[in-house]
């Protein structure tokens, strides 16, 4: 995910001060973002289940599969984001093929870090 520096100085970056929310659950999204600066927390009812930190891709869910956010994003401190809209992530993913690697790559580590942690919480012995 070193493409932080491509999108770093872009006009359309975004400023979200503590604890505001760059999107809630439940919305529909069209956007994703790249964390530039800062940390976000994702946010399912109370729990905090993730803090993503710059260079990571959060709300990219919704740009694949076309459905309602599945968490809250809120800045933990003050952040700085880069938006990807359905347009550009089509570019970004046509000319730069490892930029489809990087956001495959981000869901399969959350994916996983998610079933650690439920295994974690709900293990039962195998019979």
């Amino acid at each position: 995910m070193g493409s932080i520096h491509l999108f770093r100085n872009l006009p359309e970056v975004k400023a979200f001060a503590s604890g505001e929310y760059i999107f809630r659950k439940g919305e529909q999204g069209s956007t994703m973002y790249m964390i530039i600066e800062g940390d976000i927390e994702l946010v399912v009812g109370r729990l905090v289940v993730e803090t993503a930190h710059p260079g990571a891709f959060i709300g990219e869910m919704a740009l694949i599969d076309d459905s309602a956010r599945s968490a809250s994003a809120r800045a933990k401190g003050d952040a700085r984001v880069f938006p990807i809209d359905e347009e550009r992530f089509q570019s970004l993913v046509k000319d730069t093929p490892s930029f489809a690697l990087d956001v495959m790559k981000a869901l399969a580590l959350r994916l996983r870090r998610t079933n650690e942690k439920f295994a974690s919480r709900h293990a039962a012995p195998i019979r």
